[in-house]
């Protein structure tokens, strides 16, 4: 209700007032102290001694307290126009007094009083707003189970610093509040929804961290952002011994980066590695790869499918199919197992490590050394180890060595000096031998330092391209399975012939990323505990399987809807195979975000009917949350020129409206290329490709392919003919990831007959 008429709005006015006032004041005591700080990091820099070691921990001290105190004065100008947006009046058992929690998104403590002005939305006495009813409940804290009874739950609209709306609760979210939420308009980047967080995903983002987790998320149920909730949760609790560089968020693309870059700004949160598998995979490899390939777009290979994809006689389709589906299997990887094997058992030179006649290592020796005792390291380190046991041994061996030649050569002496008196001849001889001693002697000094040099330089260096080149070379021979030799000598051939061009593809980056880290392992900078993937269904098992190893752990979270996987020749198709191979020891956690908000009623059930058509049990239906609006329209044309002729139309309708953002969705990216040429308004619509960094806003022109993730006001899908889509699973799970993408309206042209999957 508008907030003047509630009963306790003099209250609430006066309570925000108080908040307002003390975040001020408390912005401008951080902003004097950071002045102060600033100053000390300056005079500390311009009057820098490296020999002074009080100065230097000062210096690291202060530019920690600076890079804080920037984050808190961030926090506070946020929130000075919405300081909260919630309240959950709660009296602990056993106590008489009531707690009144405002919650916000940061914390905020009155000094004087020692009370919390605001709570932070990821403290723990915060889950009595997201999954607290009234009466009796609960929360967990560190000192345990805290129990109680909520006497009240409150939600607020605070607009620039002013109380407008006042909704006194039972569950979560006011019906009223959340269709205000969902029923806002779409600009070009994802916001934060912590004012309205639901019970189902407020259990995703308060996951242990510890174990994997594994969401299916209907489409429109809130991923992504979910996703991104959870990192600030998990920074917000384990902020003492975590970096924000210790978490990585993998997305679909960069454009889509740029879609979701102002989430975890928003929520406080800095410094969290956002990237693309594509981009981090070269991140692992680095240098190691030699000079960087070319990377085929995964988008153009599953564009050239899309479009061979029912035509059942392309055999070139179905073998990169196949291709592109055992190159991403565990399967792929147990034949690179193999071959790793081999470059393992044959990695050290085979000759004994010795000076002279002298056997410093036997290469028995070695070979345990690399082959057992750190077997647990990459081949590269485990060569750094026994270098270190080779370093000691010269030392300790070389004195004993150099004696003991002395004394063979003495020994030599006293022969010739007992076999014959003082002569020319004996003379000539001793001579000799001294000679031939202080030569050996000289040659042992001079190999005693380069030895290790010399031994180490016989092992091959190679990069990691050579090694994947030379893989693929012996294909055929580590296969064993008769029934997959045509299908191995196609990858074998087209593979290298990708590689003789310098290019290779997304199925080739796990391979590559799994002979790095087993050949020469991570770099330093690469320390993650926490990965988030997004978009997972469209990740590949040997994908997973790498960036598992690359934690070391199981501290995974993974979103995904099955139903949108348009990449599953090479994707996943059931989540209990994440479980089964990828964390096969641990008990991943499951859980189902089954409602959706993004779209209306109308629009999701229509969805849902074309994804029912499937029949498959794996796949389930999203459920529609509160919202009505306009039925979905299909029109059907006799030419382009007239679907486009319409779109203008609504392309201008909806520059006119209070909407801010509009897709027109095609099959692929040169549909969308003719499509553009045929608009009259094409100098207000972007057409994404994929390739694009930022992303634009406003009105679009997009494949379907690269709509996944991504909300507007308004969806047209320009041609939804029989032909366009079919009944195959691929052409069903497009049509479906376009029809979920607006929040208010959709429109369905067809050129000719529309397809028989769609049901309106």
């Amino acid at each position: 209700m508008p907030a003047f008429e509630h009963p306790d709005y003099k209250n609430e006015c006066k309570r925000l007032d108080t908040t307002l006032n003390y975040l001020k004041n408390f912005d401008e005591i951080i902003n004097t102290q950071k002045e102060r700080i600033d100053e000390a990091v300056e005079y500390s820099k311009s009057h820098y001694n490296s020999d002074n070691a009080e100065q230097f921990n000062e210096l690291v001290i202060n530019e920690a307290l600076q890079v804080s105190m920037k984050s808190r004065l961030k926090n506070i100008s946020r929130s000075l126009s919405k300081p909260y947006f919630a309240r959950v009046d709660f009296t602990e058992e056993g106590l008489d007094k009531m707690g009144n929690y405002y919650i916000g998104k940061m914390s905020l403590l009155d000094e004087k009083t020692g009370e919390f002005l605001i709570v932070d939305w990821r403290s723990p006495v915060a889950n009595l707003y997201y999954e607290g009813r009234l009466g009796e409940a609960s929360y967990i804290c560190p000192d345990g189970d805290i129990h109680g009874d909520i006497s009240l739950k409150r939600q607020y609209t605070i607009e620039n610093a002013c109380l407008k709306e006042i909704f006194d609760i039972d569950i979560t979210t006011n019906d009223d509040f959340l269709q205000a939420a969902l029923g806002s308009n779409k600009d070009n980047r994802l916001k934060d929804i912590v004012s309205t967080i639901q019970s189902e995903q407020n259990q995703v983002i308060r996951a242990d961290m510890w174990k994997p987790l594994i969401v299916q998320g209907a489409a429109g149920g809130g991923k992504t952002t979910i996703a991104l909730h959870r990192i600030a949760y998990l920074m917000y609790n384990y902020e003492k011994t975590l970096k924000p560089e210790n978490f990585m968020i993998i997305a679909p693309n960069r454009f889509f980066l740029s879609y979701i870059s102002e989430v975890l700004p928003e929520l406080g949160v800095e410094n969290v590695t956002q990237t693309t598998f594509e981009d981090f995979a070269f991140n692992v490899i680095g240098k190691n790869i030699g000079k960087k390939p070319k990377l085929n777009s995964p988008h153009e290979k599953l564009s050239t499918i899309i479009e061979n994809y029912s035509d059942k006689k392309s055999k070139e389709n179905n073998n990169i199919i196949e291709a592109s589906c055992f190159k991403s299997s565990l399967e792929f990887k147990e034949l690179l197992n193999k071959y790793l094997k081999y470059i393992e058992y044959h990695y050290i030179p085979k000759e004994d490590f010795k000076v002279h006649d002298f056997v410093l290592f036997s290469y028995k020796e070695i070979q345990k050394l690399f082959l057992r005792d750190y077997s647990y390291l990459p081949f590269s380190k485990r060569i750094d180890e026994i270098k270190k046991s080779m370093i000691n041994k010269v030392k300790y061996q070389r004195d004993k060595i150099l004696d003991r030649v002395d004394r063979e050569y003495e020994c030599k002496l006293d022969k010739v000096r007992a076999s014959m008196g003082d002569c020319p001849e004996r003379r000539a001889q001793i001579i000799d031998i001294i000679d031939e001693r202080d030569n050996l002697l000289l040659n042992i000094k001079k190999g005693l330092k380069t030895v290790i040099k010399d031994y180490t330089s016989k092992i091959p260096k190679r990069s990691v391209w050579q090694y994947y080149e030379n893989f693929l070379i012996n294909l055929s021979k580590l296969n064993t399975d008769e029934s997959k030799c045509k299908l191995i000598d196609y990858i074998k051939d087209y593979s290298l012939e990708n590689l003789k061009n310098k290019n290779i593809e997304v199925e080739d980056l796990s391979p590559l990323m799994y002979i790095s880290i087993s050949v020469y392992g991570l770099s330093e900078k690469i320390n993650l505990r926490h990965i988030v993937i997004d978009e997972a269904q469209d990740f590949s098992l040997f994908q997973l399987y790498v960036l598992k190893k690359i934690v070391n752990s199981s501290s995974f979270t993974i979103l995904g809807d099955l139903c949108q996987g348009i990449y599953s020749y090479r994707g996943i198709h059931d989540w209990n195979d994440v479980a089964k191979y990828i964390f096969t020891d641990e008990n991943s956690s499951h859980l189902c975000l089954e409602q959706s908000y993004r779209t209306t009623i109308e629009i999701m059930n229509a969805a849902s009917e074309v994804i029912g058509g499937l029949n498959d049990p794996r796949l389930p239906k999203a459920k529609p949350v509160i919202r009505h609006g306009d039925e979905v329209k299909v029109f059907e044309k006799d030419s382009l020129s007239d679907i486009a002729k319409d779109i203008d139309n609504k392309i201008i309708k909806m520059l006119q409206s209070e909407y801010k953002s509009m897709a027109i969705i095609c099959k692929t990216l040169d549909e969308c290329m003719k499509l553009k040429s045929l608009l009259k308004e094409k100098k207000n619509v972007s057409v994404i490709t994929g390739k694009e960094k930022d992303y634009p806003g406003g009105v679009v022109l997009i494949p379907c392919y690269l709509a996944k993730g991504l909300e507007f006001d308004v969806v047209v899908i320009a041609n939804a003919s029989k032909d366009m889509y079919t009944e195959s699973e691929l052409d069903v799970k497009l049509l479906y990831v376009a029809m979920t993408r607006p929040l208010h309206e959709l429109y369905i042209y067809s050129l000719g007959e529309k397809t028989k999957i769609l049901p309106i």
